[in-house]
């Protein structure tokens, strides 16, 4: 009784003198940004945006593509070897916190000196020893540092979990963006097209009223220039389009001649547009769910870094058998065993742990400056892309109340000319017209849907993140 006073007593002082190192003061953390801080509604009614939100346009070549990108690229392959790895070292938090068990054994043959403390027989002669012990450890966790650590590496799980959806929701969106980009360049070609033989019908006609004198040669070297200039437009866009052709071959995992052939149709589908952003819309960012998750890790490692300024105690135990003489290991009078607490201060450790401490701060501080720098970077993304739809919109009504007056002005060209009342010139001239706002109409199409894709990105792609504690089992 007297001896476990004693020991108490010990312990007791020990863990009094471990006051001595001193954590010092912090200064006040970062905080993150407040919904209000940066303008988003606290409440607002979510949208229901699938996590396949592309199906929508009814494209199943697009489907296609994106699937063998998401299913075969190597950067998410490397988002999920870091998923991997986070959750291997949550798995190593979770251990540390359980009793250690573990089982040795050992032979040795050796020659003791003559002439040491070793008493013959042993003495000047060779014997064979050996020992076989199961011994365990237990770490009480009485400030909480295994628990800190386990919950800063959940964090880190829970994070590259977010970076690997942020990555399959980035890789999507730029499917669908060079799909769109390829399908624009496929529609321009077409218009081209017609604008190559508008001009040589119009070279035709040109020198047609030469030949009886209508015309001069002023006119007819411009009707010549137009034709080479239709022809260069048509390779610049042949040349975009294979390009386009590439990056989109690229991105699914395929050679570059693997889409050559691939001439799709602008899909006319569009989603509609959330009337104000909120908190809890941006929240489903992965990205921004990622950053979240590694504050809390970095404030969980501050924590374990305060924690080791405090005494740790464990209790260890171990049971076995040792003998000198192989031939009487097992004997009952070879057992060996014991039992004991043991304490770890941090008495004289001060500067150095102070430093981790500081340097762990100096983490969390920077942990927050990213979610913030990321969070501001989402709300401007999603406005960008809320206000570039609510605009196209309303360009594209303009731009159909455009193309119908040219169209109109068009078919009244053929019906004059038709009549003898009107040249053929005018009826090219009111079609190059129809041209332009076919271009443009084309333009507006494709920057509506490419709109679209970077805003479904903003919010988040339809990914929904799991349950906190899902983790945390």
């Amino acid at each position: 009784m007297i001896k476990n006073l004693t020991l108490l007593s010990t312990l007791l002082a020990a863990a009094w003198l471990a006051g001595c190192a001193n954590p010092g003061t912090l200064p006040p953390p970062a905080q993150p940004l407040s919904a209000s801080q940066i303008g988003l509604a606290t409440e607002g009614q979510l949208p229901a945006l699938d996590e396949r939100w592309w199906h929508a346009w009814g494209d199943s070549r697009l489907d296609a593509l994106v699937d063998k990108a998401l299913a075969d690229h190597p950067s998410l392959q490397a988002a999920q070897a870091r998923r991997a790895r986070a959750a291997a070292g949550a798995e190593t938090a979770r251990a540390s916190d359980d009793l250690q068990v573990n089982l040795s054994a050992d032979v040795t043959r050796q020659r003791y000196t003559k002439n040491g403390m070793i008493p013959p027989p042993i003495a000047g002669n060779t014997w064979d020893s050996a020992n076989l012990m199961l011994g365990a450890t237990w770490e009480f966790d009485f400030f909480g540092r295994h628990r800190a650590a386990l919950a800063a590496a959940v964090g880190a799980e829970r994070a590259a979990q977010a970076d690997a959806a942020a990555a399959r929701t980035w890789l999507a969106t730029q499917v669908v963006r060079s799909y769109v980009a390829l399908a624009r360049l496929v529609a321009q070609r077409r218009i081209a097209e017609r604008v190559l033989a508008q001009r040589e019908d119009t070279l035709a006609l040109i020198r047609q009223r030469v030949g009886e004198g209508l015309d001069t040669q002023v006119e007819l070297q411009q009707g010549l220039s137009a034709v080479p200039d239709a022809k260069l437009q048509l390779g610049l866009l042949d040349e975009q389009i294979s390009l386009a052709q590439h990056q989109l071959a690229s991105l699914t995992l395929q050679p570059p001649q693997a889409l050559q052939d691939l001439a799709p149709e602008l899909p006319s589908a569009a989603a509609p547009v959330p009337a104000q952003l909120s908190a809890d819309l941006l929240g489903r960012r992965a990205d921004l769910v990622a950053a979240r998750w590694r504050v809390e890790a970095a404030t969980q490692d501050v924590a374990v870094a305060r924690a080791q300024f405090y005494p740790n105690l464990s209790l260890s135990a171990f049971a076995g058998l040792s003998s000198l003489g192989l031939d009487r290991l097992v004997d009952m009078g070879s057992r060996t065993y014991g039992a004991g607490p043991a304490l770890h201060l941090p008495i004289f450790d001060a500067g150095r742990l102070r430093a981790q401490l500081h340097g762990r701060a100096a983490d969390l501080d920077g942990a927050v400056a990213a979610y913030n720098a990321a969070l501001l970077d989402a709300v401007q993304s999603a406005a960008d892309a809320q206000t570039s739809l609510q605009a196209l919109q309303q360009q594209r009504q303009e731009q159909a109340a455009a193309h119908s007056h040219a169209q109109l002005a068009f078919e009244h060209a053929q019906q004059r000319y038709r009549a003898g009342l009107g040249s053929y010139l005018l009826v090219l001239s009111a079609e190059t017209q129809v041209l332009t706002q076919q271009r443009a109409a084309v333009d507006l199409q494709a920057r509506q849907l490419d709109a679209q894709a970077q805003l479904a990105r903003a919010l988040g792609g339809g990914w929904q993140p799991e349950p906190a504690s899902a983790s945390a089992q």
